[in-house]
């Protein structure tokens, strides 16, 4: 049907053509963009996790980055550090060439000052971007939490859509070789415990003790001797006897009553004891070792025993040792279900024989009861990380303790792990022990004593001790000495120990290199996986988003062409009315 006022054809040429240049447009974007989905418009989901991951690549190039400039920082401080071990190095050379006798020391020492000022302006100059990590200014070097050094690692973002910058963390503990409030590789170590308030000693040599200055027991009574002057011979109802006392309470101890009164042994010495003693059957004891048997055979089970004497010869040597003849010994060894230490010896009866060589009634010696050490009290600090272990031993019991900085922290109310005062040594004491037996009192500033209590603790003489041993500090042995000061011209006799000390800390900034080594090669990697992971986003973002160019040009061509056929379309729909007008000769 063909219509003078309608013209379909052209209306169907005329929205094709529309059609065609729409498509035309999008295509010829796409190729001189290069992206297929250049708006949300264009494909809402893979638009946004593209604009979504063309910002992490943008974060992860500004972490690389930053990364860069922590680089630079590690590299730095890597470099003086290798500086640093070459001049320890030759330090440690002066230091050998100081042991030659005849050397000049004072020259010696000029050079040594000379390495000395060389590490220090090394530590001082390693500063790259206001940061320096040899020489610090932290005020506890040793709290991990305070004394990091943080370098941007990378960015990422979490599987619920968070995100967060990594960082590579190092501790500054493992290159500071000198820091304000001490702790340095080539400082002494401010945690070093000293005497532990008392609890030890210094040996003289700069080494402390594993006990306590005032590792202390008691002593029992020792012996009762006797002269043997003569042969002796029992004959049929010829006899000797007498009462042994041992271990009984000495009041004077300060114990509560009741008093145990010890074990007494009545002792009888005739010619049966005296044949099965000495294996024979005449009776007799011929000389002071005889004596002494019979006296063993006959004090078996008393908490007593007998024996001779030697000695050396001549006095003064350690060579030779002979006999001290003629003189028997009735000697204290305890009987250990008693809490006492005693001997006595009493009613003494002889019957038949005469009184020479023979034994003599004794009063009552008591032991010394010794449950108590005194502590020489000085200052300490216990830093976090460092544990303090011993062990207890009372009247030969033996208990653990230990105390950190937090134990001393919530003994003394603080939070600086200080022991300031005898005082609080005292309270210390008391909460590590814990014992209702044991007293511990700040008797002045300076001391400290340590006892047993003797309402609950009976036991004197050999049988009381107390005494701490066994101390140890996890974290020693520690640097005591500084670099700063060695001085081998004013020292001399020290040489040995400061060449001890250098070898210790050149063994500290080596290790100390080697971990800012491992850093480089940690923060190489990670800067190598940024950029490995931009590519990787770069990709993604591109398979997502980008124009395949061959096919976009294709598509523009074919689209070109199909515009010009609807142009011609249209121009040809338009000529239909002008054929029907002509019939009408308009």
């Amino acid at each position: 049907m063909t219509s003078i006022t309608t013209n379909t054809s052209a209306m169907a040429a005329l929205q094709t053509l529309r059609t065609v240049g729409s498509r035309l447009t999008s295509q010829q974007m796409q190729v001189s963009s290069g992206l297929r989905i250049a708006t949300a418009s264009d494909n809402a989901a893979y638009w946004s996790i593209a604009t979504t991951m063309r910002s992490d690549r943008r974060a992860v190039s500004a972490a690389n980055d930053a990364l860069g400039v922590g680089a630079a920082k590690v590299d730095t401080a890597y470099a003086a550090m290798d500086s640093v071990v070459e001049v320890l190095s030759e330090f440690k050379a002066k230091l050998v060439a100081a042991k030659e006798k005849g050397i000049d020391l004072d020259k010696i020492q000029s050079e040594l000052d000379q390495l000395k000022s060389q590490v220090l302006s090394i530590s001082q100059s390693a500063s790259f971007n206001g940061q320096n990590w040899l020489n610090t200014d932290i005020e506890d070097i040793y709290d991990p939490d305070i004394n990091k050094a943080s370098v941007v690692g990378g960015f990422t973002r979490n599987a619920d859509g968070m995100v967060s910058v990594n960082s590579i963390d190092y501790s500054m503990l493992q290159s500071a070789l000198f820091n304000s409030t001490g702790g340095g590789m080539l400082q002494a170590d401010p945690r070093d415990m000293k005497t532990i308030g008392g609890l030890r000693f210094d040996f003289g040599t700069g080494v402390m003790s594993t006990y306590s200055l005032r590792n202390t027991g008691g002593w029992g009574p020792t012996n009762f001797t006797f002269d043997f002057s003569s042969p002796m011979t029992f004959g049929a109802g010829d006899s000797m006897s007498f009462d042994v006392t041992v271990d009984q309470d000495n009041p004077a101890d300060g114990i509560s009553a009741p008093y145990d009164p010890g074990k007494t042994t009545s002792v009888v010495i005739d010619a049966a004891r005296i044949n099965t003693a000495l294996g024979r059957s005449d009776g007799t004891i011929n000389n002071y070792k005889e004596y002494a048997a019979v006296l063993r055979s006959a004090l078996g089970g008393s908490g007593l025993t007998a024996t001779t004497y030697t000695r050396f010869e001549p006095p003064g040597q350690s060579q030779t040792w002979v006999d001290i003849p003629d003189v028997v010994g009735i000697v204290h060894y305890g009987v250990p279900t008693k809490d006492g230490s005693s001997m006595a010896i009493s009613n003494v009866v002889f019957n038949g024989v005469t009184q020479a060589n023979q034994i003599a009634p004794r009063a009552v010696e008591y032991g010394t009861r010794n449950s108590e050490m005194t502590l020489d009290f000085e200052p300490f600090t216990v830093y976090k990380d460092v544990v303090i272990s011993m062990r207890l031993r009372v009247d030969g019991a033996y208990s653990n303790l230990s105390f950190d900085k937090d134990f001393v922290d919530q003994a003394l109310g603080k939070d600086n792990g200080k022991v300031e005062t005898s005082a609080e040594m005292a309270t210390l004491l008391a909460a590590v022990m814990n014992r209702p037996d044991m007293i511990v009192e700040a008797t002045n500033a300076g001391t400290v004593t340590l006892k047993t209590d003797p309402l609950v603790d009976r036991k004197s003489g050999e049988k009381s001790m107390i005494a701490i041993d066994g101390i140890n500090v996890n974290i020693e042995p520690l640097p005591t000495m500084n670099f700063m000061d060695v001085d081998v011209a004013r020292n001399p006799d020290m040489i040995d120990g400061y060449l001890a000390y250098i070898e210790a800390a050149s063994g500290r900034v080596i290790a100390g290199t080697a971990a800012l080594g491992s850093l480089q090669t940690r923060i190489e990697m990670q800067s190598n996986f940024a950029k490995n992971a931009m590519d990787t986003i770069d990709k993604g973002v591109g398979r997502l988003v980008d124009a395949d160019m061959e096919e976009a040009s294709a598509k523009l061509s074919a689209l070109q062409t199909q515009q010009q056929l609807a142009l011609q379309g249209l121009q040809i729909s338009n000529q239909a009315p002008d054929r029907i007008l002509s019939l009408f000769n308009f």
